[in-house]
Parts: C-alpha cells; structure tokens; sequence
C-alpha cells in the first residue's frame, strides 16, 4: 500500500492518479488528521508527501513520519513534502531569487535512482518559493537534481531510501513526471519485498 500524506494541496490527487496506475492500492490521509500510531498500524509499503502552502508545519505528523519510518519505508516528498525531509535532516529553507511558480524549467540530474533512464536536463514546473538552502546542507543528505541556477532541485539520503522533489512530477508541463514516479516505485520495490 502506498500512503499519501496530503498537505491540503490541490495536485495531491493528480499524484494519486499517476500513482494508481503503477498500484491501485493507496490511501490518501491529511498530513494534521493522521498518527504515527495510525501508520504502525497501516504498514505502508511506501509513503509519499505532497506539496502544500506554506512552510512543513511542526504540528501533524510529517516530519515525524520521517525521522520515524526513514530507513524502513521508501519515502518521496514533493514540494513540500521535500522540504519536510530537508528540514528533518538538518537542512536550511529560503526564498527563491528566481520565482517561477507554475513555469516549466530545465532540470538537470545525476542519473541515479528515480532519475534512471530520465533525459538530461527535462522540463519541470515548480510552484514553491522556497528552496533548500546550498549552504549548510546536512551530510546525509545528497543534491540529485538542480535548475541552471544552481538552485537544489531534488534530494536525496544518503543511506535511506527517502528523496524530495522541489518541483511537482504530476504537473502536465513536467515531461519525465509519470516516469520518476515509477521509477520510485521500481527503484525501492526490493526494500519493500
């Protein structure tokens, strides 16, 4: 099963739909509506936190989620859902110089894990003004993927099967979107089997 933390984001269900055509069985639970008890219980084969407003919220579970299932469930976070697992590591928010929100950009990326087999640079579109901060990026966390202006695109851990996306795969102005998702999926299938 795979459990959708949902940050009251409006794309969450596109995630959802690309999502149910790799596994048709995924629960979507809001992010302030959910417990760490509740997802012992549920025993997610992979979970995946969306993009929302704002900054990661203290309050819910998500970052918690993180520091608790890192290691022992595939993590992706989108969005906001990466920058819950930049701050949970140790990582630095800031405001974008380069605000684009809703505008398709080049990503490049080091090939690794859900970027396999995904052209170089591909267009994506993000929608956050915050970025993870290059300064001071914690040593168990890796940069995956990066605009031309050097901004973090995606991270990834170092020893845990847990990634973020700054951009948002589900949008329809991101080419490579359904594939990174299955290449999520696909990647981590031997550490949930």
């Amino acid at each position: 099963m795979i459990l959708v933390i949902d940050h009251y984001d409006s794309f969450t269900y596109n995630i959802v739909q690309t999502l149910g055509k790799m596994n048709r069985d995924i629960l979507v639970k809001r992010y302030d509506e959910l417990s760490i008890e509740e997802i012992n219980l549920l025993k997610p084969k992979y979970i995946v936190i969306s993009s929302g407003p704002g900054r990661p919220a203290s309050d819910g579970v998500t970052k918690e989620a993180i520091q608790r299932f890192s290691g022992k469930v595939p993590i992706l976070g989108v969005g906001l859902g990466c920058h819950a697992i930049a701050e949970t590591f140790g990582g630095e928010l800031k405001k974008t110089d380069n605000l684009l929100p809703g505008k398709a950009m080049d990503i490049f990326h080091d090939g690794e894990t859900i970027f396999r087999e995904i052209e170089q640079p591909f267009s994506a579109t993000r929608y956050h003004s915050l970025i993870i901060s290059n300064e001071n990026l914690p040593d168990c966390l890796v940069v995956s993927a990066w605009s031309s202006k050097e901004e973090i695109m995606a991270i990834r851990h170092k020893d845990y099967p847990v990634e973020g996306l700054q951009f948002n795969p589900e949008s329809i102005m991101t080419e490579t979107g359904e594939q990174l998702l299955k290449n999520f999926i696909e990647y981590n299938r031997m550490v949930v089997d």
